[in-house]
């Protein structure tokens, strides 16, 4: 679908800085959901406590209530300014294909066609990252699951998720998603940091791996990175730019970073804002204005999805404080991008070819 957007954007953009143009414009989302589980007990994950009899009480109920808000949100992340749902959705905190399934097939997103990428990570509480795309505008054509390799202090491996590495064409453009699920800040930030330092150099390598294959490639890595964007895994691992003028060819550019600046956030804990959650994206999605290139990136965090009173007022409105159920949706906020094209751009979607899967990066 096309739209007619009023774009104000420097003259590296458009010749004319008011000028109306017309552009097809595609939504990029990035959701934590909070632990969408479903009520089995899974003998090979530590999923005890969500089950009806757990702690958590995770009910049958609850869980239904849990996929029609996720639904909810994701069929409307980016909607005030692209009028349609996002074209590709990553996801991290779901514990396996049924939830997954459950939630394409809800009412809200079932006419949408959405198809999902995922695969059961080595994660002890059984939490993974997915990709969900729609079917009619983007084609993976490749397919990884990257495991991340942590030892803790006594050589004991430390499961945690896999890195998800999808290629594919976006109507006639070759695009990478990456989605990401770094280790928490549990034990302290300054303790668990070399486990977010080792994630963002696995993350480095899949990405120097692609652009050694392509040097133009187009690549979105996208996740719940546990670490804001001034922090080490992004400064000095990944070398992430917030400042399009600084950026060479060789360079990766987080749109995230500006905001972080402003003091905007995707999730809060004691009092603090964190934008743990971000999109970072080659040079090339900024410069090839010939395919889809980046315009502006954001939190969404409508009313709906905010606690609306006491102490907490403003915060993402969660499913669960501790083991208290609340009801709500997530403890974080998703986040967006746009990718625009100029209309006079024609596209074409091949024709469906079955993803093979790779471990090349």
């Amino acid at each position: 679908m096309k739209y007619r957007i009023l774009l104000i954007l420097s003259v590296k953009l458009i010749t004319d800085a008011s000028a109306q143009e017309d552009y097809s414009i595609r939504t990029i989302a990035f959701y934590n959901v909070e632990n969408l589980f479903d009520i089995k007990n899974d003998s090979l994950v530590r999923d005890d406590e969500r089950t009806p009899d757990g702690n958590y009480n995770w009910t049958k109920e609850r869980c239904q209530k849990k996929v029609e808000h996720i639904a909810k949100v994701l069929a409307k992340v980016g909607q005030e300014t692209s009028k349609r749902v996002p074209d590709i959705i990553g996801l991290c905190e779901i514990e396996n294909s049924q939830v997954l399934m459950d939630l394409v097939s809800h009412p809200h997103l079932r006419k949408y066609k959405y198809a999902f990428i995922h695969k059961d990570s080595p994660d002890e509480r059984g939490i993974d990252v997915a990709l969900l795309y729609r079917t009619q505008i983007f084609l993976p054509t490749s397919i990884a699951f990257l495991p991340l390799w942590l030892f803790d202090d006594l050589g004991y491996r430390d499961y945690t998720r896999d890195q998800l590495v999808v290629s594919g064409i976006l109507e006639d453009m070759p695009l990478t998603l990456i989605v990401n699920h770094w280790p928490s800040r549990s034990g302290g930030e300054l303790r668990s940091e070399p486990f977010r330092i080792a994630a963002a150099k696995r993350s480095k390598r899949t990405i120097d791996s692609l652009r050694l294959a392509s040097p133009n490639a187009k690549i979105i890595s996208m996740g719940d990175f546990n670490d804001d964007p001034m922090d080490a895994s992004f400064k000095k691992v990944l070398q992430t730019q917030g400042n399009r003028k600084n950026l060479d060819s060789t360079g990766l550019y987080n749109p995230f970073e500006k905001l972080y600046r402003k003091g905007v956030g995707s999730l809060a804990y004691r009092d603090q804002w964190n934008l743990f959650d971000q999109m970072i994206l080659t040079s090339s999605l900024l410069t090839d204005q010939e395919n889809y290139f980046f315009w502006k990136a954001g939190v969404f965090k409508p009313s709906w999805l905010q606690t609306n009173e006491g102490r907490f007022k403003g915060y993402p409105f969660r499913t669960y404080v501790g083991t208290t159920y609340m009801g709500g949706y997530s403890d974080h906020f998703p986040v967006y991008l746009f990718l625009l094209k100029k209309q006079n751009q024609e596209s074409r979607l091949p024709q469906p070819s079955a993803p093979r899967n790779s471990a090349k990066y």
